[in-house]
């Protein structure tokens, strides 16, 4: 099974990019940053003054109409790494790692790992 950045977002700004687009993602375990985000964030550190703004959280000066354009961004990166998890579940179902030993790592019953993630999979087969 294959793992790729193809049609991810950029889980900073929510820019599509990946292969076959003129953005370029990196990262991992589920969040993905575009090259301009990274340089923004670098030139962040670098400046006392930007850096202060970090102190407190973007949403507090923003408007409610502001946050309201947000959030399809917000619901778009959580999907992005709800979808990403299962790719690691089907990565390890490819493995023959068993639903005993994700639902243990998971913290909950094998029968629970296997409900949330064997329909969307196409592990159906299996049992818990």
């Amino acid at each position: 099974m294959a793992i790729t950045r193809e049609g991810k977002i950029c889980s900073f700004c929510a820019t599509p990019g990946g292969p076959g687009t003129d953005v370029l993602l990196v990262g991992g375990l589920g969040a993905q940053v575009c090259s301009t985000c990274v340089d923004d964030f670098h030139a962040t550190i670098h400046d006392e003054e930007a850096m202060a703004h970090t102190r407190t959280f973007p949403w507090e000066r923003m408007s409610d109409a502001e946050v309201l354009a947000v959030l399809p961004q917000i619901m778009a990166s959580a999907e992005q790494n709800q979808a990403f998890a299962r790719e690691w579940v089907d990565l390890l179902r490819d493995r023959k790692v068993s639903w005993a030993e994700i639902g243990r790592t998971l913290g909950v019953s094998r029968q629970a790992a296997w409900e949330r993630f064997a329909r969307k999979t196409g592990d159906n087969g299996a049992t818990a």
